[in-house]
């Protein structure tokens, strides 16, 4: 596992010595990495979104009514 060495604000060290405090975490490390993890996945969720908005704003206009749309979403 690689090694970093890193500074945080104050509030930002107090805020992870209290989730290690309340037992949330075993180290801030692990914090840390559970923190990585979660703004991995949501940059994964993200870059999904961007896509689907892409691919539909590529295909184009519509003259459909809401309904209609509603209707061929559910289907």
């Amino acid at each position: 596992m690689a090694r970093q060495s890193i500074s945080f604000t104050q509030p930002n060290d107090e805020w992870l010595k209290a989730q290690v405090d309340n037992q949330e975490y075993s180290s801030k490390s692990e914090l840390v990495n559970d923190l990585i993890r979660q703004a991995r996945n949501q940059q994964i969720e993200i870059d999904w979104i961007k896509a689907k908005l892409e691919k539909a704003e590529d295909s184009g206009f519509t003259t459909d009514s809401k309904e209609q749309i509603l209707a061929q979403s559910k289907s």
